[in-house]
C-alpha cells in the first residue's frame, strides 16, 4: 500500500481529491457510531470521565507512571497540529465550526467508546481499537480505516513538496525538480526525487522498527516538538507582528508552553523507544539544510566581491579587440551590481559577445508573492551604445516561474517598454542620473529615485539603481533589439566549482569541499532548473575559493 501510494503522486492529487473529504466524514461517523454503541452497551457510567476532575484523581493515583503515560496520551491529539497548515486554505470559522461540531465530538464518542470496551476486555489493551468494533460492521469499518490512513498519508506527502519548494525558492534547499499536476490549482505538485526518498524512509522505518509502539513514540515526539516550537514562535508574532507588550507574549508562552512541556518531557523520556528517529531525521535534514545555504551564500560573496567595473570591462575589451556578434545574451548571475566575475573571464578568455547583453539576477524574497508589476526591474548599464542591460526579476517562495520561452519574451518586451519609456518621459541631460524603472504590464512607472541597495548574496535587495549617462534612445535602437531579436537568444551562465581556501579550517574544508560539493553535484543544474535549451546555452567554468 505504500509503495501504491507513492507510486501514484506524479498523477498529482485532484483526480482524487474529491474522495477526500466522504472519505474522512464517512471515518469519523463510523468510530462515532462504534464508540457511542460500546458506551451504551459496555459502561455508560464512562460519560463521567468528561470532568476534569479524574485527571486530578489520574495523577494522584498513578503518580510518576502518569506523567509517563503522557507520551501515549499525546497521540490522542495528534492530528491537531495540521489544522495550522489548513489555515493556508481556510478561514478560521470554517476550521472552527468543522473542528468543534464534527471533528471533537466524533473523537470523544471514539475514545469513550474505547474506554467503555477496555472496562470488560482488560486483556484486549494492545487490540483494543479493532476489537471493539462489532463483527457484523468491522470489514466496511477496516477499509475505510485503510482509506482514512491514505488521506492523512497523502495529506503529509503533499505537506512535504511544498515545504521543500518553497525552502528551495529560499535557497535553503538543494535544487530539486518540481512539476505541477495540476493547471488550475498552483499549489499540487510533484518532487520525484523527494517523493522516492520519502517512500524508501517510510519502509525503512516500517520493516526496521517492526513495532507500532515505537513508530508512535517517534510520531508523538515529532508533533509535541511542532506545538511546542510553534508556541514560542507565537511569542516573536505576538511582539514583532500584532505590537502586542511582551508581558502578554510571555504569559501566552508560559501558560501554553507549560503543558506542552509536560507533554514533551514525557515523550523525551521514551526517546530510546523509537523516539530518536525524528531527532535524528530533523538533526540531518537541518543539516542539509544549513550547508547549502552557508555554501551558497560563500558562493554569492566572493561573486559581489570579486565583480569587475564596467570600465575595467571596457578597457579590456578595447585591448582584445573585442567583436560584437548578433543576437541577444541573458547573462545569468548573482550579482546586482557590475559585472560578474564569470564574464569577464569569458570576455578575457573569449573577446567576443551579442549585439545586446541583458544580466538577469533572479532574487527569491522571503514574502508569498510579488505581484507581477513589481517582478521585472529594468535599468541600463553605461553608455547608450553599448547596448547593456541589467533586469532584477523578483518572485515569492510560493509564485509560479515561468516557462523559459514566455520568460524570455517577457523579458525583451520589458526591455523595450523601457526603452520606450525613457524615450518620451525621461531627460536627464549628460551629467548622469539615478533612476529606477518599474516595470507595469499596461502603462509602465517611474519610481522616485532611492538610495542605492547593493547585497553581495542578492538576498534583501528590493529595488536596484544604476548610474548611467545619455539614457534618451531613439527609434533606432528599438529597432536594434528587434533586429537583435530576430538574430537568435543565447544565455550565459557559470558552472562554478566552490572549494574551500588552502589556509581554510578542516571543518570548513569538509563542509565546502565534501558535503557541499556532493549536493552541488548531485542535485539539478542551475540550466536545467530553468528550463535553458543546451543548444542555446554558454557554460562558463570557474573555481571559486572561498
Amino acid at each position: 500500500m505504500l509503495v501504491g501510494l507513492f507510486a501514484l503522486q506524479h498523477f498529482g492529487t485532484h483526480r482524487v481529491g474529491f474522495l477526500f473529504a466522504p472519505v474522512l466524514l464517512a471515518w469519523l461517523l463510523c468510530i462515532s457510531i462504534v464508540g457511542f454503541y460500546n458506551t451504551v452497551r459496555w459502561n455508560p457510567g464512562v460519560v463521567r470521565a468528561l470532568s476534569p476532575y479524574y485527571v486530578y484523581i489520574f495523577f494522584k493515583k498513578a503518580g510518576k507512571d502518569g506523567w509517563s503515560s503522557l507520551g501515549g496520551v499525546v497521540l490522542c491529539v495528534t492530528g491537531a497540529e495540521a489544522m495550522f497548515a489548513d489555515l493556508g486554505h481556510f478561514s478560521h470559522l470554517p476550521i472552527r465550526i468543522a473542528f468543534a461540531t464534527v471533528v471533537y465530538p466524533c473523537l470523544i464518542l471514539a475514545y469513550m467508546g474505547e474506554a467503555a470496551f477496555y472496562t470488560k476486555h482488560k486483556e484486549d489493551l494492545e487490540r483494543s481499537f479493532f476489537k471493539a468494533i462489532p463483527e457484523a460492521v468491522f470489514w466496511p469499518v477496516f477499509i475505510i480505516a485503510t482509506l482514512a490512513t491514505a488521506v492523512a498519508s497523502q495529506a503529509i506527502i503533499s505537506a512535504t513538496f511544498s515545504i521543500i519548494s518553497q525552502c528551495r525558492a529560499l535557497s535553503c534547499f538543494p535544487r530539486v525538480k518540481i512539476m505541477h499536476t495540476s493547471n488550475q490549482i498552483h499549489g499540487q505538485i510533484y518532487i520525484p526525487e523527494m517523493n522516492w526518498i520519502l517512500m524508501i524512509f517510510c519502509l525503512g522505518v516500517v520493516v526496521g522498527f517492526r513495532d507500532t509502539d515505537m513508530i508512535a513514540n517517534a510520531y508523538g515526539l515529532a508533533v509535541i516538538t511542532v506545538m511546542f516550537v510553534t508556541t514560542c514562535l507565537m511569542f516573536l508574532i505576538i511582539v514583532m507582528v500584532w505590537k502586542r507588550k511582551v508581558l502578554v507574549a510571555i504569559a501566552f508562552v508560559v501558560v501554553f508552553g507549560s503543558l506542552e512541556l509536560l507533554y514533551l518531557s514525557a515523550c523525551l523520556a521514551k526517546v530510546h523507544k523509537g523516539g530518536w528517529l525524528p531527532l535524528v531525521f530533523s538533526l540531518v535534514t537541518l543539516s542539509i539544510m544549513c550547508i547549502w545555504q552557508y555554501g551558497t551564500l560563500k558562493k554569492h560573496s566572493y561573486e559581489s566581491h570579486n565583480k569587475v567595473c564596467l570600465d575595467m570591462l571596457l578597457t579590456v575589451g578595447q585591448n582584445h579587440g573585442v567583436t560584437r556578434v548578433p543576437g541577444i545574451c541573458l547573462i545569468y548571475s548573482n550579482v546586482i551590481s557590475g559585472v560578474p566575475p564569470m564574464f569577464a573571464h569569458f570576455v578575457t578568455n573569449f573577446p567576443a559577445f551579442h549585439q545586446i547583453l541583458i544580466f538577469v539576477t533572479l532574487q527569491s524574497l522571503t514574502v508569498p508573492y510579488v505581484p507581477l508589476n513589481q517582478q521585472f526591474h529594468v535599468s541600463r548599464i553605461g553608455p547608450q551604445e553599448f547596448h547593456f542591460f541589467h533586469c532584477i526579476v523578483r518572485y515569492g517562495y510560493k509564485d509560479a516561474r515561468k516557462e523559459i520561452y514566455a520568460f524570455e519574451s517577457h523579458l525583451i518586451d520589458t526591455v523595450a517598454e523601457f526603452l520606450h519609456t525613457s524615450s518620451n518621459d525621461w531627460d536627464t541631460g549628460a551629467s548622469g542620473g539615478e533612476m529606477i524603472v518599474n516595470h507595469q504590464q499596461s502603462s509602465p512607472q517611474v519610481d522616485a529615485v532611492v538610495p542605492r541597495v547593493e547585497n553581495g548574496n542578492g538576498g534583501g535587495a528590493m529595488q536596484k539603481k544604476v548610474r548611467f549617462r545619455g539614457v534618451g534612445c531613439n527609434n533606432r535602437e528599438l529597432e536594434e533589439l528587434e533586429e537583435a531579436r530576430e538574430s537568435g537568444l543565447a544565455y550565459m551562465m557559470g558552472n562554478t566549482c566552490v572549494l574551500a581556501s588552502e589556509t581554510s579550517s578542516y571543518l570548513k574544508k569538509f563542509v565546502i569541499n565534501i558535503v557541499y560539493g556532493f549536493l552541488r553535484r548531485n542535485c539539478r543544474r542551475p540550466a536545467t532548473a530553468l528550463g535553458v535549451p543546451n543548444a542555446s546555452l554558454i557554460e562558463v567554468g570557474m573555481v571559486y575559493r572561498v
